[in-house]
């Protein structure tokens, strides 16, 4: 049972039943009270209810709301170690090329670059163990666990190589665990603006990522902002995304408003782990490697430390030492989430890197280089 989106709201609801009977009890009880402390209590009285009722109202109608529209998930579901995972593919042909997305995100985060990557290949998104509709595994959730459930998912759907694994953010992270372990079914390995082993010990990184409230204080006012459904308030649980179709745009919406937190704890509390066992991984000799990474002139610069986006940036630089057949583009414009920012840049590159581990596009001429489109 979701806990946030079922058990939450129907407490909240309880509880405003019981709030607004306790203050129509004592409002009742007033009547006989001098006029002068009846004109004080009254409307605070009124106003708590009020608010209880607009609370109760907001989180049940959100969860009602996120459960109607994620009832029916695209693709199909596997076991893996008696758990069940979702896989989404479409299109045909080889290599297959595997998209993996970012901490918080599930394969929907892909749907509006996945059909038309499906036009040059076998295209397949899914959502790791907690996230999306796959059902959540015990802990620890570092690097070598999410390969190895990821590869047990590949075989269950028929799935054995060669594939190329594209991987988003902290995806950056699990498929090079991945391709360190079972590199016989890698072709090819793209980056889009992953993270880097170990990049959380950086003293830049660290001092913008610890700055403010400690963590746990901002996770429950998330968890508090999100179950009551403040999100959909604001809009963004509707509305169009740039590349996305009606139905894939109205789930991708929904799935904004519906952020499974305790597999994000996981995922964050295994996150050094993950960069232990990745750290020494690579180079991977003439492996076919491309890297897309955000424009450091772009907007997420304007909202951190010009300090903090020279890091990142150089650490984008350094992936490129995975590979003698590397080569870097930097999304001018784009923001961490290039798959939204710039799906024309993804829907372009990405065909011509499969195209040429077929050998039937020319091989790049540029490879070590860092260019901006």
């Amino acid at each position: 049972m979701d806990f946030l989106y079922v058990v939450v709201p129907t407490l909240i609801v309880l509880a405003a039943i019981l709030i607004v009977w306790l203050a129509l009890r004592r409002i009742r009880s007033l009547r006989a009270t001098p006029r002068l402390r009846k004109l004080i209590e009254i409307p605070i009285l009124l106003l708590v209810a009020v608010i209880a009722i607009a609370a109760a109202a907001s989180s049940a109608t959100n969860a009602v709301l996120i459960h109607r529209a994620l009832a029916h998930p695209p693709g199909a579901f596997y076991t893996v170690n008696g758990h069940r995972m979702r896989l989404d593919c479409s299109g045909a042909g080889s290599p297959t090329l595997i998209l993996d997305a970012g901490l918080g995100n599930d394969g929907l985060i892909w749907s509006g670059v996945q059909p038309t990557l499906a036009q040059t290949t076998r295209v397949c998104s899914y959502d790791r163990a907690g996230f999306g509709w796959s059902e959540p595994l015990p802990p620890p959730r570092d690097a070598d666990h999410i390969a190895a459930e990821l590869h047990a998912l590949l075989a269950a759907a028929h799935i054995d190589g060669p594939i190329v694994l594209m991987g988003h953010s902290i995806a950056g992270i699990y498929i090079r665990d991945y391709a360190t372990h079972y590199p016989g079914q890698i072709a090819g390995l793209i980056f889009v603006d992953g993270s880097t082993p170990l990049q959380q010990d950086n003293p830049i990184l660290k001092a913008a990522f610890t700055a403010g409230p400690p963590e746990w204080l901002r996770m429950l006012q998330r968890k508090a902002t999100y179950t009551l459904g403040i999100p959909r308030l604001h809009g963004d649980c509707s509305g169009p995304l740039p590349g996305f179709d009606a139905p894939a745009a109205r789930l991708q919406s929904e799935d904004f408003c519906h952020e499974p937190w305790s597999s994000i704890a996981a995922a964050q509390a295994s996150f050094h782990l993950s960069g232990q066992e990745t750290i020494h991984t690579g180079p991977y000799g003439a492996l076919p490697i491309l890297i897309f990474s955000q424009d450091p002139q772009g907007p997420a610069s304007h909202d951190e430390s010009a300090a903090v986006a020279a890091v990142w940036n150089q650490m984008q630089e350094n992936l490129k030492n995975l590979s003698t057949r590397s080569r870097r583009i930097i999304a001018k414009g784009s923001g961490h989430y290039i798959q939204l920012a710039r799906p024309d840049l993804i829907e372009k590159e990405v065909p011509l890197f499969i195209n040429q581990i077929r050998g039937s596009a020319p091989q790049p001429t540029n490879y070590g280089t860092t260019i901006t489109e």
